[in-house]
């Protein structure tokens, strides 16, 4: 049977269009969902208040508490904090050892072995010297400002400069003279006794603090690593090695230079035969920590105090502190900070303000090693990511 034979009608049949089929409505969403439940239900806040009111309330007093914690355990936590710190300022001393044939843990062990020595050194060499050259200020200070007041120069140039030289002699001897400065000195045998108990159990438990970290360093660094995501474990491990070590060096560095700083100024107030010539210089030591601004406190302090012993002690001083401050800035920090991270002077300033503010001398030394890493994470990771959007 062929195509011509198909009739007509068979034809128009199978070319009819399919009868429509009715449409099923969709089923109703679940009750309880959708848009019209939330819109009928509403927002958590509005559904319970109470409940809501006193799950925030429970949480604010928890954000207190755990504030409160905080701030009472400051001490604990600030000399946590400067132990880390110490931890990385000696992790390139550690290095030091190992390239020169030592292993990991001989080096470490040597390090130790140093913290403990500076440690009694300090205990049986520094406390006796600093209690004897406070006594000896407390003694000396009030002598020097009377032979001040007596020197033929003095009124001349007090009255050239309209008073203010005999203003700041006045407010000197004040200070000096005064009960509450004497306290703060030390100069009761209960408070010299207790202030050196403090600072020995301070230093005592950062240095515990120093070697348990310098000894586990390795360790709590690949902890913490272990926190990070798998992905991002690498990429954040090179960023933190770079950090930790540019810190380090930094630290390090600026370790190097107090001390030169502190040798040098006690041979100069030596010479110069300034009384409390040690206490100075442990004083300058600590200082000077400050870069930029740190030398410049302690050529000040210096020439003061040598002043106030002699115009010539203070010129002599006053020259030679100059000198070396030439020298630190042109021959040794560019000779020892060479391969440290480098820090803006204004971020030098401010960090050590803030850190001053909050905690004292402690604060600006440990502010400024934060602002180098966030300086370098900036530089290092963000401004590179910046630049590939």
């Amino acid at each position: 049977m062929t195509d011509e034979n198909v009739s007509p009608a068979s034809t128009s049949v199978e070319r009819a269009a399919p009868a429509t089929v009715p449409a099923v409505p969709p089923a109703a969403p679940p009750v309880g969902t959708g848009p019209t439940a939330e819109a009928m239900v509403g927002p958590v806040s509005t559904r319970r208040p109470l409940r809501w009111g006193f799950i925030v309330t429970l949480g604010a007093l928890g954000a207190l508490a755990a504030g409160l914690a905080v701030y009472n355990l400051r001490t604990i936590v600030f000399s946590v904090f400067l132990a880390m710190f110490i931890t990385v300022g000696l992790d390139p001393l550690v290095r030091f050892f190992q390239r020169h044939g030592m292993t990991r843990t001989w080096a470490i062990v040597t390090v130790i072995l140093i913290i403990v020595a500076v440690l009694v050194g300090i205990i049986w060499v520094v406390v006796p010297l600093i209690v004897n050259q406070i006594q000896t200020l407390i003694s000396v200070i009030p002598q020097e400002v009377a032979n001040l007041r007596e020197q033929g120069w003095f009124d001349p140039s007090n009255a050239a400069s309209n008073g203010v030289i005999g203003q700041v002699v006045n407010w000197i001897a004040k200070e000096v003279s005064d009960p509450k400065f004497l306290t703060a000195l030390g100069s009761g045998a209960v408070g010299l006794g207790f202030s050196i108990i403090n600072g020995i159990a301070s230093g005592f438990f950062i240095a515990v603090l120093t070697i348990y970290f310098v000894g586990t360093y390795d360790a709590i660094k690949q902890g913490g690593y272990r926190l990070v995501a798998a992905s991002r474990r690498e990429t954040f491990k090179g960023y933190t090695e770079r950090i930790l070590q540019n810190v380090g060096k930094y630290l390090s560095g600026m370790v190097i230079l107090a001390f030169f700083n502190a040798v040098y100024s006690v041979i100069l107030l030596l010479i110069a035969q300034v009384p409390g010539a040690f206490l100075i210089g442990i004083l300058a030591f600590f200082i000077t920590l400050i870069p930029l601004i740190g030398t410049i406190l302690t050529t000040c302090v210096m020439t003061v105090l040598a002043f106030i012993h002699s115009p010539t002690s203070g010129l002599v001083v006053l020259i030679f502190m100059l000198i070396y401050m030439q020298v630190e800035a042109y021959i040794l920090t560019p000779k020892v900070m060479s391969k440290a991270v480098k820090i803006p002077g204004s971020v030098v300033l401010i960090s050590a303000l803030a850190g001053g503010t909050l905690f004292g001398l402690p604060g600006a030394l440990v502010a400024i090693p934060i602002s180098a890493g966030i300086n370098l994470i900036i530089t290092e990771v963000v401004m590179p990511a910046k630049q590939q959007l």
